[in-house]
């Protein structure tokens, strides 16, 4: 069965949730939850073109999919390359250098990710509807 739907409803939800942390001044999260709403859509699309996607990285997921026979724009890598970073260091102390998650991430940072998340969102949905 493929359920490729339930996680693209599912990335949906996480970007809302990313929204929400971003309001509520969690700017961390909001990086974190903007990375895994990515890494749904994106695996999402890998299950909608028949295959199974493996792992976290989103650059590693586009890969997949240019493999697969999707045209990779640049900018959708380089929102990709920016959203893997906030992976580990948004929730676990030591993947920083001292201090906490909540130290070091900005309302700035929580915005770009948010917006690098809606334009790959963008970017899926696009070739989610192309392909019916």
């Amino acid at each position: 069965m493929n359920r490729w739907k339930d996680w693209w409803e599912q990335a949906l939800r996480d970007e809302e949730k990313a929204k929400l942390d971003l309001e509520h001044g969690y700017y961390e999260w909001a990086c974190f939850t903007a990375q895994q709403s990515t890494e749904k859509a994106l695996k999402a699309l890998c299950m909608h073109k028949g295959f199974e996607p493996w792992g976290h990285s989103l650059l590693a997921l586009l890969q997949s999919l240019k493999q697969a026979g999707l045209d990779i724009p640049r900018e959708v890598e380089r929102y990709a390359k920016s959203l893997d970073l906030y992976y580990i260091p948004t929730r676990y102390p030591n993947g920083l250098p001292a201090g906490k998650p909540s130290d070091y991430y900005t309302e700035e940072e929580a915005r770009e990710a948010i917006d690098a998340c809606n334009n790959i969102l963008q970017w899926c949905k696009a070739h989610i509807h192309k392909e019916g």
